[in-house]
């Protein structure tokens, strides 16, 4: 049997997996539960097959050992979990269209941040509602994730065709080009588009101090990923940067029940900060 077949068909052991959920919870927040060993082991795997190793423990100690910081972020790149598609969760974006945009101070751009953008499937649905309601200098929107792969294909704003389900015909014609010859299959977001928008790599547990005096968050889908305390120490940091009476959007699957923040719920998954 090869090498690469032996450390695929095996799973970390639970001693080295606890040890891989200490140093991502302690790295970026991130909690893994028991069911996402066999994730670790699949994902993992491929790394200690390319690199020649012994093992997962021999892979634990090159990452914690934190003299190879490219393979570390390499790591956080596959074991986080990115899946998204465009115009998720519809209504959040019928809100942002017909509520908050509309409503924007003058004056001044709306300013929005999409915390956990993965793909880039949720920053340019985000930048196409607001191109479409504040036209061309209205509106500001940073995109941030914690994996450079994810953030780097974002940027790219290119997209096979059957990922594009969900964007609105008007949408399709005034923002997207669809792609030809080596292209074929794909479709580009529009140039005028993917310069407006801000990609930047982002842990939630450091957030960087110019990040500030957002209109908007977008938060979806990623606070699932921590526990309890983590979440909401993350959530008190997002809560920092919005400005008074902003707006923070979550996925439906996420609760702040029994958490102390300054927000007050307008619907599920709609808060807005107190004034």
């Amino acid at each position: 049997m090869k090498k690469e077949d032996i450390i695929e068909n095996r799973m970390v052991t639970d001693t080295d997996f606890r040890l891989f959920q200490k140093l991502f919870d302690e790295a970026i927040g991130l909690h893994l539960s028991a069911h996402k060993k066999l994730l670790l082991s699949g994902r993992l795997g491929k790394r200690v097959v390319k690199l020649g190793l012994s093992g997962f423990h021999q892979y634990y100690e090159l990452l914690a050992g934190g003299t190879d910081p490219e393979e570390f972020q390499r790591a956080i790149d596959l074991i986080t979990t990115h899946e998204t598609f465009f115009f998720r969760e519809v209504h959040h974006f019928d809100l942002l269209r017909d509520q908050i945009a509309p409503h924007r101070e003058p004056g001044r751009p709306l300013k929005v941040w999409s915390g956990a953008c993965s793909t880039g499937e949720e920053p340019w649905s985000i930048a196409m509602v607001l191109h479409d309601a504040l036209g061309e200098t209205g509106w500001e929107l940073v995109a941030s994730d914690v994996s450079q792969d994810v953030l780097s294909r974002a940027a790219r704003g290119l997209y096979k065709m059957e990922r594009i389900e969900g964007i609105p015909p008007a949408y399709l014609k005034a923002y997207c080009l669809k792609g030809m010859n080596e292209y074929q299959g794909m479709l580009l977001i529009q140039k005028f588009l993917r310069e407006k928008v801000r990609f930047r790599t982002v842990n939630l547990l450091e957030i960087p101090n110019d990040m500030n005096n957002f209109d908007v968050v977008f938060l979806r889908n990623v606070i699932i990923y921590f526990d309890a305390p983590t979440k909401e120490r993350i959530l008190q940091s997002v809560c920092q940067r919005l400005r008074p009476g902003g707006w923070l959007l979550l996925g439906h699957s996420e609760s702040l029940t029994g958490m102390d923040l300054p927000l007050r719920q307008i619907r599920p998954s709609i808060f807005r900060r107190h004034p």
